[in-house]
């Protein structure tokens, strides 16, 4: 084993990366915790909270495999308790690998190659984790004042309200997808892929309605096993 790879999965650093973790936990159990509260201020019975809980569980299930699967290499060359910290906060696998490299050859070498030592490492968890504050603060300072925004564009119209939110999703949606089929070869499989199941699980769905809260997640899993039988 790499020397470094001792500081990297030091029981110390288990310890430090605890705390981070465990607020990020207690977050989620807040948030959700007040998203049952709020349900009857937008006439959801605690039915459809309990449905809709559960069918973001589901969904989340295909983007959680493709995390864990990048996860399984960033722990063999940043080590396992940084790993855990920043996918934990983050979540976004290609941007911590991507922090981590440039934080690497800022040093003049290769992530996880000859060179990189104890000071190597330390620079490519510096690099991600100024990478993260940018997005941290952003959310911190803006936020807030994003709903006032889209009041002041909507006009207290709750119909134009929705449409706006709809027209954001649908274009953030397509921003993501875009940078797949752009990107050509298993990204653009498993992008097609996903869409063409999407549509059909959806018509299947009209005869069995219960299996329409599991169509985002299965669609996510049979284009990654589309894309990796297509590469492999």
């Amino acid at each position: 084993m790499k020397e470094y790879l001792k500081v990297a999965n030091d029981p110390m650093l288990w310890l430090m990366c605890l705390p981070v973790v465990a607020v990020v936990g207690i977050q989620a159990i807040i948030f959700s915790k007040k998203a049952f509260a709020s349900a009857n201020s937008v006439q959801l019975t605690k039915k459809e909270a309990k449905d809709a809980f559960r069918i973001g569980a589901i969904s989340a299930i295909g983007p959680a495999v493709a995390v864990f699967v990048v996860m399984l290499g960033m722990m063999a060359v940043i080590g396992a308790p940084m790993t855990w910290l920043r996918l934990s906060i983050i979540g976004s696998a290609p941007a911590e690998l991507a922090a981590s490299t440039m934080g690497a050859k800022a040093m003049g070498v290769e992530f996880g190659g000859e060179g990189y030592g104890v000071i190597e490492y330390a620079n490519s968890v510096w690099a991600m984790t100024l990478n993260g504050i940018g997005w941290l603060l952003f959310c911190g300072l803006f936020t807030h004042k994003l709903d006032g925004l889209r009041n002041k564009i909507s006009k207290g119209d709750s119909k134009l309200t929705g449409e706006i939110g709809g027209a954001a999703m649908l274009g953030a949606m397509a921003y993501l997808v875009g940078g797949h089929l752009i990107a050509g070869s298993g990204n653009l499989v498993a992008a097609l892929v996903a869409g063409i199941a999407m549509i059909l699980l959806g018509k299947l769905a009209e005869k069995l309605p219960k299996l329409a809260e599991y169509n985002l997640g299965i669609a996510m899993v049979i284009g990654m096993v589309a894309a990796v039988l297509y590469v492999g």
